[in-house]
């Protein structure tokens, strides 16, 4: 599905139901800086209670569409900022061979072992924990390259894209918030309000077009867009 990124596509329903508050859509997201305060355990028990009772969310659903679509018998992961790792389960069910997450925070583990363990995966997941915009060297690349509502969450995000478009051997998938007048105003208010609480998180809409021009200039061809009400998931292939 071919959807553009700008506007509503009038549904009214977030990742995991009916949305009510804007705020609430862009409430996960953060800059590195306290990433463990903030994606807590208490976090990472509700991320993994969710899919448990409900599977992915719409979001993660395109992704896991986008990717199967292109084939992924075989295929290697590297997903950056994957949490409890429920889309890296999916996609090893749909017949990836295996699947490396690269995390900042040590709070998704116990989920994420939880998780593994349910679904009979856990020789087939390697969690590291390692930014791979500041050490790109330290990482090895993958047939296909995941990231889910991380940019947003990172303040540098050319500095990002290209270290994750280096290592993608054949597809890369990554969402964002989309860059539109409700969406900057709320996360305008968002980070102000976290500004007077001497909260350092911050949250961005960076610019999409900027975005794809980094991932352009790993050789990535931007092929595939969907758009939900609060996030926009887009594929690229080499």
């Amino acid at each position: 599905m071919h959807i553009r990124c700008g506007g509503r596509t009038g549904s009214n329903e977030g990742d995991f139901g009916p949305v009510r508050d804007p705020y609430w859509l862009m409430a996960d997201c953060c800059e590195p800086d306290g990433y463990d305060e903030k994606f807590s355990d208490r976090f990472a028990r509700r991320v993994a209670r969710r899919y448990r009772r409900r599977g992915l969310s719409r979001s993660s659903r395109a992704i896991v569409s986008f990717l199967t679509e292109r084939g992924i018998d075989g295929a290697t992961v590297l997903e950056i900022g994957g949490g409890v790792g429920e889309i890296q389960v999916e996609l090893l069910r749909r017949g990836v061979a295996r699947a490396t997450n690269l995390e900042i925070s040590t709070n998704y583990e116990s989920q994420a072992a939880q998780l593994l363990e349910q679904s009979g995966m856990q020789g087939r997941v390697e969690r590291r924990f390692l930014d791979i915009a500041l050490q790109p060297e330290d990482v090895d690349g993958a047939d296909i390259v995941l990231l889910h509502r991380v940019v947003c969450c990172y303040p540098d995000y050319k500095r990002l894209l290209r270290a994750a478009g280096s290592k993608a051997g054949r597809l890369l998938v990554f969402s964002h918030p989309p860059r539109n007048v409700v969406t900057r105003t709320v996360l305008w208010w968002d980070n102000s309000l976290r500004r007077l609480k001497g909260d350092s998180f911050r949250t961005f809409a960076h610019p999409p077009a900027a975005m794809l021009a980094v991932l352009g200039q790993s050789g990535l061809k931007h092929t595939y867009r969907w758009r939900g009400f609060g996030w926009c998931v887009v594929g690229l292939e080499r």
